[in-house]
Protein backbone atom coordinates (compact mmCIF):
# COMPACT_ATOMS: atom_id res chain seq x y z
CA UNK A 1 0.00 0.00 0.00
CA UNK A 2 1.49 3.36 -0.71
CA UNK A 3 1.53 5.92 1.91
CA UNK A 4 -0.06 8.98 1.08
CA UNK A 5 0.67 12.34 2.77
CA UNK A 6 -1.37 14.38 5.13
CA UNK A 7 -4.33 15.82 2.76
CA UNK A 8 -2.96 19.59 3.02
CA UNK A 9 0.69 18.76 3.41
CA UNK A 10 2.73 22.09 1.32
CA UNK A 11 4.56 20.90 -1.41
CA UNK A 12 6.47 23.41 -3.51
CA UNK A 13 9.96 25.21 -3.91
CA UNK A 14 11.66 27.75 -2.71
CA UNK A 15 13.22 30.96 -3.75
CA UNK A 16 14.85 34.65 -2.51
CA UNK A 17 14.62 37.78 -3.88
CA UNK A 18 17.96 39.19 -4.09
CA UNK A 19 19.13 35.74 -6.24
CA UNK A 20 15.93 35.52 -8.72
CA UNK A 21 14.44 39.22 -8.64
CA UNK A 22 17.44 40.98 -10.15
CA UNK A 23 18.64 44.74 -9.98
CA UNK A 24 18.33 45.00 -6.41
CA UNK A 25 20.75 48.09 -6.33
CA UNK A 26 19.48 48.95 -2.74
CA UNK A 27 20.61 46.39 -0.84
CA UNK A 28 23.75 45.89 1.06
CA UNK A 29 24.97 42.48 -1.00
CA UNK A 30 24.51 45.10 -3.89
CA UNK A 31 27.45 46.79 -2.12
CA UNK A 32 29.49 43.55 -1.65
CA UNK A 33 29.12 42.90 -5.24
CA UNK A 34 30.31 45.90 -6.37
CA UNK A 35 33.11 47.27 -3.80
CA UNK A 36 36.66 47.64 -4.89
CA UNK A 37 38.45 43.81 -4.48
CA UNK A 38 35.06 42.39 -3.71
CA UNK A 39 35.34 38.29 -3.72
CA UNK A 40 31.62 37.74 -5.16
CA UNK A 41 32.87 35.93 -8.92
CA UNK A 42 29.78 37.38 -10.56
CA UNK A 43 27.39 40.35 -10.54
CA UNK A 44 23.80 39.53 -9.72
CA UNK A 45 22.83 42.01 -12.52
CA UNK A 46 19.40 40.96 -13.82
CA UNK A 47 19.49 37.66 -12.06
CA UNK A 48 16.67 35.52 -13.82
CA UNK A 49 14.66 38.65 -14.01
CA UNK A 50 12.09 37.19 -12.01
CA UNK A 51 10.65 40.34 -10.82
CA UNK A 52 9.10 41.00 -14.10
CA UNK A 53 8.41 37.56 -14.79
CA UNK A 54 6.67 36.50 -11.71
CA UNK A 55 3.94 35.56 -13.72
CA UNK A 56 5.20 33.34 -15.82
CA UNK A 57 7.51 31.50 -13.26
CA UNK A 58 4.22 30.81 -10.86
CA UNK A 59 2.17 29.49 -13.64
CA UNK A 60 5.16 27.07 -14.49
CA UNK A 61 4.95 26.04 -10.93
CA UNK A 62 1.38 24.97 -10.79
CA UNK A 63 1.71 23.59 -14.05
CA UNK A 64 3.94 21.36 -12.67
CA UNK A 65 1.73 20.64 -10.19
CA UNK A 66 3.55 22.71 -7.05
CA UNK A 67 0.86 23.85 -4.25
CA UNK A 68 3.44 25.78 -2.62
CA UNK A 69 6.08 28.74 -3.16
CA UNK A 70 8.39 30.19 -0.31
CA UNK A 71 9.68 33.22 -1.81
CA UNK A 72 10.69 36.81 0.23
CA UNK A 73 9.86 40.06 0.10
CA UNK A 74 12.76 42.71 -0.43
CA UNK A 75 13.08 45.28 2.68
CA UNK A 76 15.83 46.79 0.34
CA UNK A 77 12.73 47.53 -2.19
CA UNK A 78 9.89 48.14 0.30
CA UNK A 79 11.53 50.56 2.17
CA UNK A 80 14.93 51.72 0.06
CA UNK A 81 15.58 54.97 2.18
CA UNK A 82 15.16 55.06 5.84
CA UNK A 83 11.23 55.66 6.33
CA UNK A 84 10.57 55.74 2.70
CA UNK A 85 8.20 53.37 1.46
CA UNK A 86 8.00 52.05 -1.52
CA UNK A 87 4.11 52.26 -3.23
CA UNK A 88 5.55 50.29 -6.38
CA UNK A 89 6.61 47.89 -4.41
CA UNK A 90 4.30 47.08 -2.18
CA UNK A 91 2.38 46.60 -5.51
CA UNK A 92 4.53 44.15 -6.98
CA UNK A 93 4.74 41.79 -3.89
CA UNK A 94 0.84 42.09 -3.85
CA UNK A 95 1.02 41.08 -7.14
CA UNK A 96 2.97 37.94 -6.59
CA UNK A 97 1.01 37.25 -3.82
CA UNK A 98 -2.00 37.68 -5.17
CA UNK A 99 -0.61 35.73 -8.58
CA UNK A 100 0.15 32.36 -6.09
CA UNK A 101 -3.70 32.56 -5.00
CA UNK A 102 -4.76 32.77 -8.38
CA UNK A 103 -3.33 29.42 -8.97
CA UNK A 104 -3.68 27.63 -5.91
CA UNK A 105 -0.34 28.17 -4.60
CA UNK A 106 0.43 28.75 -1.09
CA UNK A 107 2.71 31.68 -0.52
CA UNK A 108 5.27 31.59 2.60
CA UNK A 109 7.10 34.97 2.93
CA UNK A 110 10.29 35.21 3.97
CA UNK A 111 10.42 38.68 5.38
CA UNK A 112 14.06 38.44 5.44
CA UNK A 113 16.80 36.43 3.61
CA UNK A 114 20.37 37.65 3.90
CA UNK A 115 20.14 41.09 2.29
CA UNK A 116 19.41 44.15 4.20
CA UNK A 117 19.09 47.73 3.10
CA UNK A 118 21.79 49.80 2.80
CA UNK A 119 21.05 52.14 4.55
CA UNK A 120 20.88 50.44 7.98
CA UNK A 121 24.56 50.14 8.09
CA UNK A 122 24.52 53.86 8.52
CA UNK A 123 23.33 53.32 12.37
CA UNK A 124 25.26 49.91 12.72
CA UNK A 125 23.63 47.64 10.86
CA UNK A 126 22.59 44.02 12.76
CA UNK A 127 24.68 45.42 15.86
CA UNK A 128 22.78 48.71 16.40
CA UNK A 129 20.36 48.58 19.69
CA UNK A 130 17.77 50.07 16.77
CA UNK A 131 17.53 47.22 14.69
CA UNK A 132 14.87 45.31 16.17
CA UNK A 133 12.13 48.51 15.74
CA UNK A 134 13.44 48.45 12.52
CA UNK A 135 12.67 45.33 11.61
CA UNK A 136 9.36 45.86 12.83
CA UNK A 137 8.06 48.78 11.48
CA UNK A 138 9.22 47.25 8.10
CA UNK A 139 7.25 44.16 9.28
CA UNK A 140 4.26 46.69 10.40
CA UNK A 141 3.96 48.61 6.67
CA UNK A 142 4.08 44.75 4.80
CA UNK A 143 1.34 43.53 7.18
CA UNK A 144 -0.97 46.39 6.83
CA UNK A 145 -1.08 46.42 3.30
CA UNK A 146 -0.84 42.31 2.48
CA UNK A 147 -1.39 40.74 5.47
CA UNK A 148 -4.62 38.98 4.23
CA UNK A 149 -2.87 37.37 1.54
CA UNK A 150 0.00 35.86 3.46
CA UNK A 151 -0.95 32.82 5.40
CA UNK A 152 2.28 31.81 6.33
CA UNK A 153 5.42 33.97 7.15
CA UNK A 154 9.12 33.48 8.34
CA UNK A 155 10.50 36.73 10.28
CA UNK A 156 13.86 35.51 9.24
CA UNK A 157 16.05 32.74 6.98
CA UNK A 158 18.72 31.03 8.65
CA UNK A 159 19.25 32.54 11.93
CA UNK A 160 21.78 30.21 12.71
CA UNK A 161 24.13 30.74 9.48
CA UNK A 162 26.37 33.15 11.15
CA UNK A 163 27.50 30.94 13.54
CA UNK A 164 27.78 28.30 11.57
CA UNK A 165 29.84 30.75 8.56
CA UNK A 166 31.83 32.05 11.76
CA UNK A 167 35.44 29.92 11.36
CA UNK A 168 35.52 29.91 7.82
CA UNK A 169 34.89 33.87 8.12
CA UNK A 170 37.86 34.21 10.55
CA UNK A 171 40.05 32.42 8.26
CA UNK A 172 39.79 35.32 5.73
CA UNK A 173 39.75 38.08 8.04
CA UNK A 174 36.55 39.71 8.09
CA UNK A 175 34.84 37.91 11.51
CA UNK A 176 36.17 37.51 14.97
CA UNK A 177 37.49 34.24 16.71
CA UNK A 178 34.77 33.57 19.81
CA UNK A 179 36.39 36.20 22.48
CA UNK A 180 37.96 38.93 20.68
CA UNK A 181 36.58 42.23 21.29
CA UNK A 182 34.55 44.05 18.42
CA UNK A 183 36.50 47.07 18.11
CA UNK A 184 38.97 44.79 17.18
CA UNK A 185 37.68 43.58 14.25
CA UNK A 186 39.18 43.60 10.89
CA UNK A 187 38.19 43.55 7.79
CA UNK A 188 39.58 43.33 4.37
CA UNK A 189 39.94 46.48 2.25
CA UNK A 190 36.97 45.55 0.02
CA UNK A 191 34.60 45.47 3.02
CA UNK A 192 35.95 49.34 3.59
CA UNK A 193 34.80 49.58 -0.06
CA UNK A 194 31.16 48.08 0.48
CA UNK A 195 31.16 50.10 3.55
CA UNK A 196 31.83 53.52 1.82
CA UNK A 197 28.92 52.39 -1.03
CA UNK A 198 26.58 51.79 1.98
CA UNK A 199 27.32 55.60 3.18
CA UNK A 200 29.14 54.96 6.32
CA UNK A 201 32.40 53.24 7.97
CA UNK A 202 33.81 49.96 8.45
CA UNK A 203 33.05 49.90 11.94
CA UNK A 204 29.46 50.78 11.53
CA UNK A 205 29.41 47.93 8.69
CA UNK A 206 27.34 45.01 10.47
CA UNK A 207 25.49 42.11 8.22
CA UNK A 208 23.21 39.71 8.71
CA UNK A 209 25.80 37.50 8.31
CA UNK A 210 28.07 38.84 10.84
CA UNK A 211 25.71 37.97 13.89
CA UNK A 212 27.26 35.67 15.36
CA UNK A 213 28.86 37.21 19.21
CA UNK A 214 26.18 36.90 22.15
CA UNK A 215 25.52 40.57 22.09
CA UNK A 216 24.38 40.46 18.55
CA UNK A 217 22.72 36.91 19.04
CA UNK A 218 20.69 38.89 21.85
CA UNK A 219 19.46 41.62 19.85
CA UNK A 220 18.70 39.19 16.66
CA UNK A 221 16.21 37.10 19.56
CA UNK A 222 14.92 40.31 19.73
CA UNK A 223 14.44 41.21 16.57
CA UNK A 224 12.35 38.35 15.73
CA UNK A 225 10.36 38.33 18.85
CA UNK A 226 9.00 42.09 17.70
CA UNK A 227 8.62 41.36 14.31
CA UNK A 228 6.72 38.37 15.48
CA UNK A 229 4.64 40.17 17.56
CA UNK A 230 4.22 42.73 15.35
CA UNK A 231 2.88 40.48 12.08
CA UNK A 232 0.21 38.80 14.70
CA UNK A 233 -1.15 41.65 16.25
CA UNK A 234 -1.73 42.79 12.19
CA UNK A 235 -2.77 39.70 10.80
CA UNK A 236 -3.64 37.34 13.72
CA UNK A 237 -4.62 34.04 11.56
CA UNK A 238 -0.27 34.14 9.79
CA UNK A 239 1.26 31.81 10.60
CA UNK A 240 4.81 32.97 11.51
CA UNK A 241 7.85 31.29 12.42
CA UNK A 242 11.72 31.45 11.26
CA UNK A 243 14.09 28.91 9.17
CA UNK A 244 17.21 27.06 10.40
CA UNK A 245 20.19 25.81 8.91
CA UNK A 246 20.89 22.62 10.32
CA UNK A 247 23.43 19.60 9.16
CA UNK A 248 22.93 16.11 10.65
CA UNK A 249 25.46 16.31 13.37
CA UNK A 250 26.69 12.73 13.83
CA UNK A 251 29.85 11.59 15.60
CA UNK A 252 32.11 8.48 16.36
CA UNK A 253 34.04 7.39 19.56
CA UNK A 254 35.38 10.66 20.88
CA UNK A 255 33.89 12.99 19.32
CA UNK A 256 30.85 13.24 21.56
CA UNK A 257 31.31 16.25 23.09
CA UNK A 258 32.40 18.47 20.15
CA UNK A 259 29.19 16.91 18.61
CA UNK A 260 27.09 18.23 21.43
CA UNK A 261 28.96 21.54 21.23
CA UNK A 262 28.19 22.24 17.35
CA UNK A 263 24.28 20.95 18.32
CA UNK A 264 23.97 23.26 21.00
CA UNK A 265 25.78 26.65 19.02
CA UNK A 266 23.56 25.93 15.90
CA UNK A 267 20.34 25.04 16.76
CA UNK A 268 19.58 24.72 20.88
CA UNK A 269 20.85 28.46 21.75
CA UNK A 270 18.25 29.69 19.43
CA UNK A 271 15.45 27.62 20.90
CA UNK A 272 14.22 30.69 23.08
CA UNK A 273 13.25 32.29 20.23
CA UNK A 274 11.35 29.65 18.95
CA UNK A 275 9.00 29.31 21.74
CA UNK A 276 5.68 31.18 20.28
CA UNK A 277 6.14 30.59 17.09
CA UNK A 278 3.24 28.35 14.74
CA UNK A 279 5.83 26.67 13.39
CA UNK A 280 9.87 25.87 12.74
CA UNK A 281 11.27 26.20 9.32
CA UNK A 282 13.99 23.25 8.96
CA UNK A 283 16.88 23.50 6.39
CA UNK A 284 19.44 20.50 5.18
CA UNK A 285 21.75 19.87 2.95
CA UNK A 286 24.49 17.39 4.19
CA UNK A 287 25.65 15.96 7.56
CA UNK A 288 28.99 16.60 9.68
CA UNK A 289 30.73 14.03 11.50
CA UNK A 290 32.65 14.76 14.06
CA UNK A 291 35.33 12.56 16.12
CA UNK A 292 37.77 13.14 19.01
CA UNK A 293 40.09 16.15 17.31
CA UNK A 294 36.88 17.68 15.97
CA UNK A 295 35.09 17.75 12.18
CA UNK A 296 35.96 15.12 10.50
CA UNK A 297 36.44 15.40 6.64
CA UNK A 298 34.06 12.79 4.36
CA UNK A 299 35.93 9.78 3.17
CA UNK A 300 37.77 9.90 -0.25
CA UNK A 301 35.63 7.89 -1.99
CA UNK A 302 32.17 10.20 -0.70
CA UNK A 303 30.32 11.64 -3.18
CA UNK A 304 30.46 15.85 -3.09
CA UNK A 305 27.79 18.13 -4.38
CA UNK A 306 29.03 21.49 -6.16
CA UNK A 307 29.11 22.63 -2.44
CA UNK A 308 31.72 20.55 -1.06
CA UNK A 309 28.97 18.46 1.22
CA UNK A 310 28.98 15.45 1.23
CA UNK A 311 25.71 13.77 -0.71
CA UNK A 312 24.08 12.29 2.22
CA UNK A 313 20.14 12.96 1.37
CA UNK A 314 19.54 10.55 4.84
CA UNK A 315 20.24 13.57 6.64
CA UNK A 316 16.87 15.18 6.05
CA UNK A 317 14.87 12.43 7.99
CA UNK A 318 17.62 11.98 11.22
CA UNK A 319 17.77 16.22 11.45
CA UNK A 320 13.50 16.01 11.44
CA UNK A 321 13.68 13.28 14.17
CA UNK A 322 16.31 15.49 16.24
CA UNK A 323 14.39 18.92 15.98
CA UNK A 324 10.82 17.29 17.00
CA UNK A 325 12.09 16.30 20.14
CA UNK A 326 13.07 19.90 21.13
CA UNK A 327 10.18 21.75 19.74
CA UNK A 328 6.43 21.26 20.35
CA UNK A 329 5.18 23.08 16.99
CA UNK A 330 4.89 22.00 13.90
CA UNK A 331 8.04 21.85 10.91
CA UNK A 332 8.13 22.54 8.02
CA UNK A 333 10.90 21.90 5.54
CA UNK A 334 11.92 25.35 3.91
CA UNK A 335 15.01 24.04 2.14
CA UNK A 336 15.93 20.85 1.13
CA UNK A 337 18.24 20.61 -2.15
CA UNK A 338 21.55 20.15 -3.89
CA UNK A 339 24.08 22.02 -6.22
CA UNK A 340 24.56 19.37 -9.21
CA UNK A 341 24.62 19.29 -12.68
CA UNK A 342 23.44 16.12 -12.95
CA UNK A 343 20.03 16.02 -12.36
CA UNK A 344 19.16 12.58 -11.99
CA UNK A 345 21.58 12.71 -8.79
CA UNK A 346 19.18 15.33 -7.71
CA UNK A 347 16.05 13.08 -8.68
CA UNK A 348 17.46 10.80 -6.29
CA UNK A 349 18.13 13.04 -3.59
CA UNK A 350 14.79 14.40 -3.14
CA UNK A 351 13.66 10.48 -3.27
CA UNK A 352 15.86 9.68 -0.06
CA UNK A 353 15.23 12.67 1.55
CA UNK A 354 11.20 12.18 0.85
CA UNK A 355 11.52 8.96 2.46
CA UNK A 356 13.01 10.27 5.21
CA UNK A 357 10.05 12.51 5.99
CA UNK A 358 7.78 9.81 4.80
CA UNK A 359 9.18 7.95 7.74
CA UNK A 360 8.65 10.77 10.12
CA UNK A 361 5.22 11.22 9.29
CA UNK A 362 4.43 7.14 9.96
CA UNK A 363 6.47 7.92 13.68
CA UNK A 364 3.64 10.48 14.21
CA UNK A 365 5.97 13.55 13.66
CA UNK A 366 3.79 16.85 12.71
CA UNK A 367 5.51 17.73 9.90
CA UNK A 368 3.12 20.13 7.86
CA UNK A 369 5.41 20.59 4.16
CA UNK A 370 8.69 19.57 1.90
CA UNK A 371 9.91 23.03 0.05
CA UNK A 372 12.61 22.42 -2.20
CA UNK A 373 15.84 24.71 -2.88
CA UNK A 374 16.13 25.77 -5.21
CA UNK A 375 12.82 26.84 -7.98
CA UNK A 376 15.68 28.11 -10.60
CA UNK A 377 19.30 27.74 -11.01
CA UNK A 378 20.21 31.07 -9.55
CA UNK A 379 22.53 33.79 -8.34
CA UNK A 380 24.54 31.90 -5.35
CA UNK A 381 26.14 34.85 -3.57
CA UNK A 382 29.10 34.79 -3.94
CA UNK A 383 29.40 31.49 -6.08
CA UNK A 384 27.50 33.52 -8.36
CA UNK A 385 26.53 31.98 -11.19
CA UNK A 386 28.20 28.85 -11.17
CA UNK A 387 26.31 26.22 -8.39
CA UNK A 388 23.26 24.61 -9.97
CA UNK A 389 20.39 24.14 -7.37
CA UNK A 390 17.72 24.61 -9.29
CA UNK A 391 14.94 22.96 -10.76
CA UNK A 392 14.86 24.43 -13.67
CA UNK A 393 17.24 25.93 -15.49
CA UNK A 394 17.75 29.19 -16.74
CA UNK A 395 19.58 30.46 -20.40
CA UNK A 396 20.64 33.85 -18.69
CA UNK A 397 21.28 35.22 -22.58
CA UNK A 398 17.47 35.11 -23.06
CA UNK A 399 15.95 34.23 -19.82
CA UNK A 400 14.03 31.03 -21.25
CA UNK A 401 13.43 28.38 -18.51
CA UNK A 402 14.30 24.99 -19.06
CA UNK A 403 12.69 22.63 -16.97
CA UNK A 404 14.63 19.39 -15.44
CA UNK A 405 12.84 15.93 -15.25
CA UNK A 406 13.67 16.65 -11.45
CA UNK A 407 10.77 19.50 -11.84
CA UNK A 408 8.60 16.92 -13.36
CA UNK A 409 9.40 14.21 -10.50
CA UNK A 410 8.38 16.46 -7.78
CA UNK A 411 5.74 18.05 -9.40
CA UNK A 412 4.06 14.17 -9.92
CA UNK A 413 4.79 13.46 -6.12
CA UNK A 414 2.89 17.10 -5.63
CA UNK A 415 0.02 15.78 -7.75
CA UNK A 416 -0.41 12.57 -5.94
CA UNK A 417 0.15 13.63 -2.55
CA UNK A 418 2.56 10.24 -2.33
CA UNK A 419 6.14 8.95 -3.20
CA UNK A 420 6.35 7.95 -6.38
CA UNK A 421 8.77 5.95 -8.30
CA UNK A 422 11.41 7.61 -10.12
Amino acid sequence: MNFHFPSHFLWGSATAGYQVEGNNINADFWAEEHAEGSPYKDKSGDAIDHYRLYQEDITLMAKLGLKAYRFSIEWARVEPEKGQYSRSAIEHYRHVLETCHKYNITPIVAMHHFSSPKWIMRFGGWASKEISDRFAQYCQVVFRELGDLIPYALTMNEVNLPVMLRETFSNIGFMPPVGIDRKAWMAPKWRESAAHLCGTTVDKYFTFHMISDDVSIALLKETHQKARAMIKQISPNTKVGLSMALSDIQHISGGEKHAKKKWYEFFEQYLPMVEEDDFFGLQNYTREVYGAEGQIKPDEKAELTQMGYEYYPEALGNVIRKVSKAVSIPIIVTEHGIATENDARRIEFISKGLKGVQSCLEEGIDIRGYLHWSTFDNFEWNSGYSLKFGLVEVDRSTQERKIKESAYYLGRIAKENELVMK
